[in-house]
């Protein structure tokens, strides 16, 4: 992993963070690209000396060039894209979404096509947005019916990939994951989960917006499901589910409150409710295609990724002010 030049963009994202946070674990040479210069979401997980050990490059993912000359400046030779819009932001403005989110993925798989071969692989972030609603356990071979932009937009990318690969070659891995949690996790619906996680540590209700059951996947366990999916040298334009535990809202507010009190001690009590509506996608994605295709993947528990967070929370809360202006949005 040493030989290769690591391009993350949407580094200053939640998933970017991780993605960049377990990559320098490897000790892989990482160009961080995001519009925004704010690294706030790397500083939940690393100190700053962690996180100069990357590089940076403030830019718009939507700008066609842009891409193009990291990739010729840094030595790129795999891309790791996961800039892009959450479902809201798409909802309330699908022009705005559309250019973000598919446009923007053009550019980088159109950065890939002219680098003359430099760029071996790029790993994206699809989404179990694209089944729209279901109830059944849920395969890459199902027909796909998204009900919201999002998940349209996040259709349109996998097939751009597919064509891409029959006409230029280019290998790519889009990855389908569904309600990922953990610390930095801080907008869209399915940040409600960790959102309450640290309403718990700070002691304050917090009602989620959703319920029933879902596919819960920690951050660490994604982020190195893109790694490996940017490493490998499987050929094609794949894209596989990503699965983690699949629980329902109750099973998810039992393990806040266990963790919480076994981080602060009995006496701590969690103030979480959630609704009665389920998420407009799957409740369950089967991933046996990703594990078939890469070998065995990561899989961190619901109880240990649930503590683990109620850790870090605790840690941030007591070393500093911990940011709570999500908790209100």
């Amino acid at each position: 992993m040493n030989q290769s030049v690591f391009l993350v963009t949407g580094a200053h994202g939640f998933i970017g963070a991780w993605v960049v946070k377990r990559l320098l674990a490897e000790g892989a040479g990482v160009v961080m690209f995001d519009q925004s210069a704010d690294p706030k979401r790397l500083r939940l997980m690393m100190d700053e000396d962690e996180i100069a050990r990357a590089s940076f490059v403030a830019g718009d993912i939507t700008d066609p060039e842009a891409i193009t000359s990291v990739i010729e400046q840094h030595g790129i030779s795999r891309i790791i894209h996961l800039a892009g819009l959450m479902v809201p932001v798409c909802q309330a403005n699908p022009r705005l979404g559309a250019m973000v989110n598919v446009i923007g993925t053009l550019n980088v798989f159109e950065a890939a096509r002219t680098s003359a071969g430099q760029v071996k692989r790029i790993a994206y972030a699809s989404s179990a947005a694209v089944f729209g609603n279901s109830e059944d356990l849920v395969t890459e071979t199902m027909d796909v019916n998204p009900t919201t932009h999002y998940g349209v937009f996040k259709r349109c990318n996998e097939d751009n990939a597919r064509v891409y690969y029959l006409d230029n070659g280019i290998s790519s891995i889009g990855l389908r994951p569904l309600t990922v949690y953990g610390v930095g996790r801080d907008f869209g619906l399915t940040s409600d989960p960790t959102k309450a996680m640290k309403a718990a540590v700070v002691g304050r209700p917090y009602h989620i917006r959703f319920g029933g059951s879902t596919d819960f996947l920690y951050a660490a366990d994604t982020a190195d499901a893109f790694i490996r999916s940017a490493s490998t040298d499987l050929e094609g334009a794949h894209v596989f589910n990503l699965h983690g535990d699949t629980v329902h809202l109750s099973e998810v507010v039992k393990e806040i409150e266990k963790s919480l009190q076994a981080v602060s001690g009995p006496a701590a009590r969690a103030q979480i409710t959630f609704a009665d509506k389920a998420l407009p996608f799957p409740a369950k994605l089967d991933d046996s295609a990703i594990r078939l295709a890469l070998g065995d993947l990561p899989a961190t528990t619901l109880a240990d990724g649930v503590r683990a967070t109620i850790e870090r929370f605790t840690e941030l809360s007591r070393t500093g002010p911990l940011e709570l202006s999500d908790l209100d949005s």
